[in-house]
């Protein structure tokens, strides 16, 4: 089991090493934008601590976003849990992200969940092209989730989600002689948990967990009947998770994620001759599937140019890539999520973790600190973010979360009939 254990983490912190390494080459600023982005914000204080590495952390309420199928090893019968984020508090004061979630273990083999995610984007002044003030908006954005877990076998299980999210960002303005719609989509995730309470570090007992989620499975959105449809923020996450149990008081986590957009990196463009042309990369206008699939290897790289600074191109038409910028713009793409977290007597915790996101890809790079109290049925969780992106002021920066958590049942669940 210490092989099992050892070789995932050791395959990971290799992925850390290659994506640092990538973001050493002079790629161009290439960032993946898409739809219904509040839909992949992290919305829990616990996670939201140890460095957004939360796929692989012991079942919670919260678990119907990171990892549904993980509800299948929870201790407690079912949970429920409200968190609130202010959001964006450098650049504005109202805007805010609310997340409501639970669970119930129906038995030993099923678990059952939902989620109500509401984004508010404040108060927006609309104006037209010359200036003048056409009304003044509440644009809001919600998600719905149902969740369902099996467990398959002692150590292993399987999760669903489906979804329904509403995203109402111009309340049907006309723009440009264009009706605008509010954005609707449907949506699923897939999870898989690994789960061994039974390794040994050392002579310390330990529980390990492995995770893998891919979230957000849908159809394209366009917010009028004329604009183009772009997929929305469909993501692949794998996690590994180490609880150390030193003694009867203490214990420790130790959590490491790996996460990327499973949707097309777009391609390079550039006007010659009066025509605009794709220098490298694919083009982004493809199914749901395909493009989650395309995503593995359309990244354009750095075109080569030549002592002029005219672009290289070869016998057959198509412009040259700097040889391994292609894969190093892959790698780039992958986002490291590190935390910590120690509790004494299942009373007190803190935590803290990192994330980091390469320049060319956003250039979210932070540090987040945490803590939590719990007291029989209740518990709240806090959290706080510190950018450590020194060339910039990220928008991000200071920003709060704080989980309220009710703790329903006890530790026994019934057996499966």
């Amino acid at each position: 089991m210490r092989i099992f254990l050892f070789f995932p983490v050791l395959f990971i912190s290799h992925l850390v090493v290659f994506a640092q390494d990538a973001n050493q080459n002079d790629l161009q600023l290439n960032t993946i934008t898409t739809a219904l982005p509040f839909m992949a914000i992290t919305p829990d204080s616990r996670a939201g601590g140890m460095g957004e590495a939360g796929t692989a952390l012991s079942p919670s309420a919260t678990s119907v976003y990171w990892n549904t199928a993980g509800l299948s090893f929870a201790e407690k019968n079912s949970e429920l849990s409200l968190s609130y984020t202010p959001w964006l508090r450098q650049l504005t004061n109202d805007m805010h992200l609310s997340y409501l979630s639970g669970y119930y273990r129906v038995n030993k083999k099923h678990a059952i969940g939902g989620a109500l995610r509401y984004f508010s984007l404040g108060e927006i002044t609309f104006t037209d092209a010359s200036g003048n003030v056409l009304r003044d908006d509440k644009p809001s954005e919600f998600e719905l989730t149902g969740a369902y877990a099996f467990k398959l076998s002692d150590k292993f299980s399987i999760g669903v989600n489906g979804k329904f999210a509403y995203s109402n960002l111009t309340g049907g303005l006309t723009v440009a002689g264009v009706m605008t719609k509010p954005g609707k989509v449907g949506a699923a995730d897939l999870s898989f948990a690994y789960y061994n309470d039974r390794i040994k570090l050392g002579k310390t007992s330990a529980t390990y967990q492995f995770a893998a989620t891919i979230n957000n499975i849908g159809n394209k959105v366009a917010y009028s009947v004329l604009a183009k449809r772009d997929f929305i923020p469909m993501n692949l996450k794998i996690g590994n998770a180490i609880v150390a149990k030193y003694d009867s008081y203490n214990s420790v986590t130790y959590s490491i994620d790996i996460q990327r957009l499973l949707v097309p990196t777009p391609a390079l463009y550039d006007q010659i001759n009066g025509e605009t042309v794709m220098l490298s990369g694919r083009s982004g206008d493809v199914g749901v599937i395909n493009g989650m699939l395309q995503s593995f290897y359309d990244a354009p790289g750095v075109v080569a140019k030549d002592e002029n600074g005219d672009y290289i191109v070869n016998g057959d038409g198509t412009y040259q890539t700097v040889k391994g910028s292609k894969l190093k713009e892959e790698l780039s793409e992958i986002n490291i999520a590190g935390g910590i977290e120690w509790w004494y007597n299942e009373t007190f915790a803190v935590r803290t973790g990192v994330f980091y996101e390469s320049k060319n890809k956003g250039n979210r790079q932070y540090l987040n600190l945490g803590a939590s109290l719990k007291y029989n049925m209740f518990g709240i969780d806090f959290s706080y973010l510190a950018s450590l992106n020194r060339t910039t002021t990220s928008p991000l920066a200071n920003t709060l979360r704080f989980t309220l958590r009710l703790y329903l049942g006890d530790k026994q669940v019934k057996a499966a009939e």
